[in-house]
């Protein structure tokens, strides 16, 4: 992942701050947190605490993977987002564009996963060893030679769509790590989290946060 690693320069897209949370649309090709050396310094996290001191991590994308995240501005805010994300109480939806014509219209994927150790990064089904992972997934539109699908998952298992997708029969186009050698000639990985529905950690109001597909 760290080879030719050229993040896009733009600043990020702030969707809403105030005194609690900090939300930015992240582009695809940026780290959210530094990697191993200083070569991988540069990523959204860092960026972000430049600009708004007393940024806190809360939860992370994929470097290819674009579109919503929430940032903590207090800590009070980081513990109860936290919590909400172990524990499930908030929702979270992707598009995706993958390869060849899914023929249902929607379903549920749930197969556990496990990380595949000697070929790290990857993730792998593991039936015996593997932890819960369920994905709901419906069509939103056909292509030539793509479907253009929402994805709800309903854990948060690294690179779990990115698998269930290609347990499906049908990998997100551009992924180097899953997908067959055609489908990856995309300009991105072609995988984008749409919305982001959590509490606020000031009273608890339910509220969702959105960021337009740019493919």
């Amino acid at each position: 992942m760290s080879e030719g690693y050229a993040p896009p320069q733009e600043a990020p897209v702030v969707l809403h701050r105030d005194g609690h949370l900090l939300v930015v649309d992240k582009p695809s090709g940026l780290l959210s947190v530094p990697g191993k050396g200083a070569h991988l310094a540069d990523c959204l996290l860092s960026r972000l605490e430049a600009a708004f001191p007393g940024t806190l991590l809360v939860h992370r994308l994929d470097r290819d993977t674009s579109g919503v995240m929430v940032f903590a501005l207090s800590r009070l805010a980081q513990r109860h987002l936290g919590l909400q994300f172990e524990r499930r109480h908030l929702s979270k939806t992707y598009v995706a564009l993958v390869c060849g014509q899914v023929p249902q219209e929607s379903g549920v994927i749930d197969l556990p996963l496990i990380a595949d150790w000697p070929n790290r990064p990857r993730q792998m089904v593991d039936h015996l060893r593997g932890k819960s992972a369920r994905t709901v997934w419906r069509v939103l539109a056909r292509e030539a030679r793509a479907t253009r699908v929402e994805l709800m998952p309903e854990t948060g298992r690294s690179h779990q769509l990115r698998v269930h997708m290609a347990e499906l029969g049908h990998p997100i186009l551009g992924d180097p790590l899953y997908a067959p050698a055609q489908a990856r000639a995309a300009p991105r990985l072609m995988l984008h989290a749409e919305s982001l529905t959590l509490r606020h950690p000031d009273g608890g109001a339910t509220t969702c946060f959105t960021a337009a597909c740019p493919f």
